[in-house]
């Protein structure tokens, strides 16, 4: 065997077994940033996810002049019961603010602090790997606790539920998320559907999330023997639809609709952690009433393995 053929069929060996170790390890890969991927964690392991996230209401054109903001971490805690089914918890800590017009001039309320916790429960139910790929079906569920306040109140009397920590009630969620990897590219989808419960009347509307993500490695263009870490651009689209809310069975007919996201982003993964930025970007929205649309949702933060 020629020197020229022998480098070369170890080269291919050498990314073969990248390859598979990369997409069958309990290593991170790329991942959606806005949603919940179908790739396991590995029994007995444990994955921390931090997320700071930012959303700009855009100006509102109404008598009251509205302006809202709303910021926060979200920590999120997984560990991997067994190959195909791991337990997620999460907590997060906001900074809601509301700006309005009235008749004793400029007003704003404010509010902060930890919101309701969410745990639920993924299981793959479809796996079928390939060298170098992998495509996995999971399903998941869980529910938020009402654990946070719902009824704190400043100097003009009780805040608005879009500005308490707690909604007060307990809430469902569950749907159903699918991964293709290879080694330089992945795609994921995601159906969520959450049921809202009610509190003192008050019942924030049903939601339904249609979410599509796409990463693609960027670099290096090849991988080789001492390759540790890679930087991905990603593509995301994500639709949300909500119903009205209610209050007593009747609907606020300046609440709800469907607002489409295209979101650009970046990932740099190494076999540990992952570092990630992205900006949701309304193309379409499609609002009751005088409900505030969104000028723009920015995320940011880590993953790390245990």
């Amino acid at each position: 065997m020629s020197q020229k053929i022998f480098k070369f069929l170890t080269k291919r060996i050498t990314i073969l077994l990248i390859n598979i170790i990369t997409i069958s390890s309990s290593t991170l890969s790329a991942a959606p940033i806005t949603f919940n991927t179908a790739l396991p964690v590995a029994k007995g392991a444990l994955v921390n996810r931090e997320q700071f996230i930012f959303r700009q209401f855009e100006n509102d054109n109404s008598l009251l002049d509205r302006d809202k903001e709303s910021s926060g971490l979200v920590s999120v805690i997984g560990y991997g019961v067994t190959p195909k089914f791991a337990l997620f918890g999460a907590l997060p800590y906001f900074n809601k603010s509301l700006s309005v017009d009235s008749i004793n001039g400029r007003v704003k309320r404010s509010n902060n602090g930890f919101g309701d916790p969410k745990i639920f429960g993924r299981y793959t139910f479809f796996q079928q790997d390939q060298p170098g790929q992998t495509f996995r079906l999971a399903s998941f569920g869980g529910l938020k606790a009402p654990t946070a306040q719902s009824n704190k109140t400043d100097r003009l009397g009780l805040l608005p539920p879009s500005l308490q920590p707690s909604s007060g009630s307990w809430d469902y969620f569950g749907g159903l998320v699918l991964t293709y990897q290879t080694v330089d590219f992945q795609f994921d989808a995601q159906i969520q559907s959450e049921q809202k419960g009610r509190n003192n009347g008050f019942e924030f509307g049903r939601q339904l999330n249609f979410d599509l993500s796409y990463q693609h490695r960027v670099f290096p263009q090849l991988v080789g023997a001492g390759t540790r870490s890679f930087l991905y651009a990603v593509i995301e689209s994500n639709w949300v639809v909500q119903e009205s809310n209610r209050f007593f069975g009747i609907e606020d007919i300046n609440t709800g609709g469907s607002t489409l996201y295209i979101t650009p982003g970046v990932q740099y993964v190494t076999f540990k952690y992952i570092l990630e930025a992205a900006v949701q970007i309304p193309v379409a929205q499609n609002l009751n009433g005088g409900a505030l649309e969104t000028d723009y949702i920015f995320t940011t933060g880590f993953r790390i393995n245990f």
